[in-house]
């Protein structure tokens, strides 16, 4: 197994209602919408695999659940930041897709269908609560942070989950979600939609 690590700031949105049933239910609960649509995306604040730095990039995971998580058949396509070069994609690939284990290995026997990886220049703002990423004309997404009544400038927090990017997760609307690529296709601005985000670190 490759010895690689990446840590960072990730966010998202789905088409589900806030708050996502699949977190509460340990990915048994059926979508809000019936499937499951979803953008993670990943800020590469530090990374290392073998020696290629991965540190400053980004890249997301577009997924679509056609039924409840647990029960497979998920597509998944990748976007990576087009400013990685040959090296840097191939180390993303891995880690994004698990077959160099981590915390994606776990999710990998879910997923019927790898749909291909794009390229595109990958923005990642982070202002307080708020979070938007932008992977040129793939996806869209913003969200806003639900603060905590208790803690001044924090939001509320779900713990323990079995999400693969983090057990802690911040609850979060989304703003707006724009997801057009590899047959996934969805658009909402209502507010009403759910989000996370969290800070990460990955181990292979």
């Amino acid at each position: 197994m490759a010895n690689w690590y990446i840590e960072g700031q990730y966010m998202e949105t789905c088409n589900c209602d806030f708050i996502c049933p699949c977190i509460g239910s340990n990915l048994t609960a059926r979508p809000t919408e019936g499937d499951c649509k979803a953008a993670i995306a990943m800020r590469i604040d530090d990374g290392d695999k073998e020696g290629t730095s991965l540190s400053g990039l980004a890249f997301l995971v577009l997924l679509h659940s056609p039924g409840p998580m647990a029960e497979g058949n998920i597509k998944v396509g990748l976007i990576i930041d087009d400013k990685a070069n040959e090296t840097q994609t191939q180390a993303i690939s891995e880690i994004a897709s698990g077959t160099v284990g981590g915390p994606m290995a776990a999710l990998a026997p879910l997923v019927g269908e790898m749909a291909g990886v794009e390229k595109r220049p990958i923005t990642f703002e982070t202002n307080g609560l708020n979070h938007t990423v932008k992977a040129g004309d793939l996806v869209d997404q913003a969200l806003v942070g639900v603060p905590s009544v208790s803690k001044e400038g924090e939001p509320i927090y779900l713990e323990n989950t079995a999400h693969p990017v983090s057990a802690k997760l911040a609850l979060a609307n989304a703003s707006h979600s724009r997801f057009h690529a590899f047959g996934i296709d969805w658009e909402d601005a209502s507010g009403l939609r759910n989000g996370h985000f969290a800070p990460f670190s990955w181990v292979g």
